[in-house]
């Protein structure tokens, strides 16, 4: 006793924020290691960052792509020498030959394509020959390999002609010309259209005629109104 007052610890009141803090902050400290056990769970659930789940699925996808070869891949593609491919083919005419010659230095008047005509392993080859002065076609030939050589497959010498390949298809188209008709100025044209067989050659499936305006070598036509 001090001066007449009795000393004492706390009261009460004063002792109670101190537990109740302890208290508190346990209880905060549990609630959040269960969210984080509820969340490691909830992703265990789930399959985790999906990663996991879609990589060996991928990978299955990309060597399955890399271990099946589309068709295309498998057909090779053989550059030739057209120009020496023609002069050697004796299904060519004397004419056409005559006509293979350079029309600037050694530049010769001849368009190639290569392209799947016949089914083969190797690409097949249409060769148009034409002629310096106005590229007129004057034979157009398909070539298909067979035991390491081409051999001419396909062949139409009668001008102005020319071939090409549309979709695994020959498309012949032959220029129609009427009397009076300039080289650069036909009437019309035939547009004839060949398939292989399995019996080994090209057969003729349908033909298109399409007939030309005659007044596009005519005076300019005027807009009405501004006459």
């Amino acid at each position: 006793m001090r001066g007449g007052l009795t000393e004492a610890g706390p009261t009460p009141a004063q002792a109670w924020p101190t537990a109740a803090r302890g208290t508190f902050q346990a209880a905060i400290t549990a609630v959040t290691v269960l969210a984080a056990l509820a969340l490691f769970v909830s992703a265990c659930a789930t399959g985790g960052t999906g990663t996991r789940d879609e990589g060996p699925a991928h990978a299955d996808a990309v060597a399955g792509a890399a271990t099946t070869p589309s068709a295309e891949s498998a057909r090779t593609s053989s550059r030739v020498d057209a120009v020496q491919l023609v002069k050697a083919d004796p299904e060519v005419s004397a004419e056409v030959k005559g006509e293979l010659k350079p029309c600037v230095g050694d530049e010769y008047p001849v368009d190639v394509s290569y392209g799947d005509l016949t089914g083969g392993p190797v690409t097949d080859i249409v060769v148009n020959v034409l002629t310096c002065g106005d590229a007129v076609g004057v034979g157009s030939y398909v070539y298909r390999e067979k035991d390491g050589r081409y051999e001419n497959v396909f062949k139409t010498e009668e001008p102005p002609v020319y071939a090409e390949i549309d979709r695994g298809d020959l498309v012949v188209t032959k220029q129609v010309y009427a009397k009076g008709d300039s080289v650069s100025s036909p009437s019309g044209e035939n547009v004839i259209t060949y398939r292989w067989t399995s019996a080994d050659h090209f057969v003729k499936e349908f033909t298109i005629h399409n007939e030309y305006s005659s007044i596009v070598d005519g005076d300019p036509t005027q807009m009405p109104g501004t006459g």
